[in-house]
């Protein structure tokens, strides 16, 4: 099994359901709070603890008391966490989420010391023995872009999940091995919106151009296609009563990144990942929703067309 490490962010999730989403101005009530450890590196990290995956995550948190709750939580879940740092300046970050009786979510994130995650504190050495170097957009770009230089240089293989959208130096582009947009994300990287596979394949031109090697795009319920220079390939997602789409994204990835650190081929790592993600929906919270090795094996849901 392959080693991997996920650079990101570290977030306690402040959770209540609404019946609707607020339109502007609007006040509505909310039932209950709950406080679930989230961000999206720490949500990629633990989905792939509770996989069983050989992973450690770097990041940045406060002194206080959501960032040993958070660090519990790794230790809880096999996530390697001795790395991690602390701000002097900011508390941990928070993220405000709502979830309304459809499973979708609103969100706003105070990213606190998750910005304090700056370039100059990345370290040579925690990319020694390393595979597989995971990261998101919710930690500076200018580290993740120090992190994927350093990655190549050790010879790892790297996994950008590019959320929050946001536009990325060719820099980063060059240094990634796969990008996974959703289709949101996607537009604001190439310029092209999806309304079907042509699009994407037309799109995923340009980042080829700039040096990214695979394209993995997640569509929702649409599935997901992976695209190399050499092929394509759709995978349908699985149909489920979505009760929380907090952290689909994040496991769908953790599901790909932990069977190709096993040795599995992409079309293998697509309809475990797939399988991963619909468990995650049909159940509350970010790190609570997601799935152990053994659910997965034993889970018998039904393709969408």
């Amino acid at each position: 099994m392959k080693n991997i490490l996920v650079l990101g962010s570290l977030n306690m999730d402040l959770v209540t359901s609404v019946q609707h989403t607020p339109k502007i101005g609007e006040t509505i009530f909310g039932d209950k709070l709950a406080f679930i450890p989230g961000g999206k590196g720490a949500n990629q990290a633990v989905a792939l603890g509770k996989l069983g995956a050989n992973v450690e995550i770097i990041g940045m948190i406060g002194g206080d008391e959501y960032g040993e709750i958070l660090r519990k939580n790794l230790n809880k879940f096999n996530v390697l966490n001795n790395n991690i740092l602390y701000s002097k300046n900011n508390t941990t970050g928070i993220a405000f989420i709502m979830v309304n009786n459809s499973g979708d979510n609103s969100i706003v994130v105070i990213s606190g010391a998750n910005e304090d995650f700056k370039s100059d504190r990345i370290k040579n050495e925690w990319f020694i023995n390393k595979d597989i170097v995971v990261s998101q957009l919710e930690i500076p770009i200018e580290t993740v872009n120090e992190a994927f230089s350093l990655a190549k240089q050790n010879g790892c293989y790297t996994v950008l999940n590019p959320a929050p959208a946001l536009n990325l130096p060719d820099s980063l582009l060059r240094n990634t091995d796969i990008i996974i947009p959703n289709e949101t994300e996607f537009e604001i990287l190439t310029g092209i919106r999806y309304t079907d596979n042509d699009d994407i394949i037309e799109g995923s031109k340009i980042l080829f151009d700039k040096g990214v090697k695979e394209i993995l795009v997640t569509l929702g319920e649409k599935g997901a296609i992976y695209l190399s220079k050499e092929r394509v390939i759709q995978v349908n997602s699985y149909m489920v009563d979505a009760v929380d789409t907090t952290a689909a994204g994040d496991s769908f990835i953790a599901g790909v990144v932990f069977y190709i650190s096993i040795g599995k081929n992409i079309e293998e790592a697509l309809e475990f990942a797939s399988k991963v993600a619909a468990i995650t929906v049909s159940r509350k919270g970010a790190q609570t929703s997601l799935a152990s090795f053994k659910e997965v094996e034993k889970y018998k849901g039904v393709k969408r067309a």
